[in-house]
C-alpha cells in the first residue's frame, strides 16, 4: 500500500557496521510529496483524539512536530540525557553494550492527557520501551506509537504490543 513511500528509502549495505542494511529515511524527507504523504498517512492511522505528539531524539522530532499540525497537537520532546534545561524524569535503558537515559520535563504533560509515541524506525524497540515507560511514569495516556518504518525481525513491534501499545508502521524491511 506504501509502496511509493518505499521506493524513497534508500538502503546502505554494511553501515555503519557490515551485515547491517541502514535504511535512511534523509531522501524521504528531500522529497516534498513523499515527506506530506508521510504525515498525511500516519495522521489518518492515529487513534486519536491526542493531546501531545512524543518525538523520540532526533528523528522522531521531525515527524512528531509535522504530525503535531494536522492533529492539533502540542509536541513533547524525548531526549538524551543531559541535554534539556530545568527539571527532568528519566528512564534508563540497556544498549547492546552498555546503557542509556531518555528523559522529558517533568512538567511537560499533565498526568492523563492523550499521547501519541512517534519515532522514525523501530528495530529492537529499547529506545521505544523505555520513552513507554518514561511516559507513563510522568501520567500519560498512551494507547500507539508510530513509526514510519519497522524491522519486524529485531521484535521492537512486538515487545511494545506486550506493553498494550498499538503500533502501527508504514513501511516495514526484511533483515536488518
Amino acid at each position: 500500500m506504501n509502496d511509493d513511500l518505499k521506493a524513497l528509502i534508500r538502503t546502505i549495505p554494511d553501515f555503519p557496521k557490515p551485515g547491517i542494511q541502514f535504511r535512511d529515511i534523509t531522501t524521504l524527507l528531500l522529497d516534498a510529496g513523499g515527506f506530506a504523504q508521510t504525515i498525511a498517512r500516519m495522521a489518518a492511522a492515529t487513534l486519536g483524539p491526542v493531546d501531545l505528539i512524543a518525538g523520540i531524539e532526533a528523528r522522531g522530532f521531525i515527524f512528531a512536530a509535522a504530525l503535531a499540525a494536522p492533529l492539533n497537537a502540542g509536541v513533547l520532546l524525548l531526549r538524551k540525557d543531559g541535554k534539556l534545561p530545568g527539571a527532568t524524569i528519566a528512564e534508563d535503558y540497556a544498549l547492546e553494550y552498555g546503557e542509556d537515559r531518555i528523559v522529558m520535563h517533568e512538567d511537560a504533560l499533565v498526568p492523563g492527557q492523550r499521547v501519541l509515541l512517534v519515532d522514525d524506525l523501530i528495530a529492537t524497540g529499547g529506545t521505544a520501551r523505555a520513552a513507554v515507560r518514561l511516559l507513563r511514569k510522568a501520567g500519560a495516556e498512551l494507547r500507539q506509537a508510530q513509526f514510519v518504518i519497522d524491522l519486524p525481525e529485531l521484535g521492537g513491534a512486538d515487545a511494545l504490543r506486550a506493553e498494550k501499545i498499538q503500533v502501527d508502521s508504514l513501511l516495514s524491511f526484511a533483515g536488518h
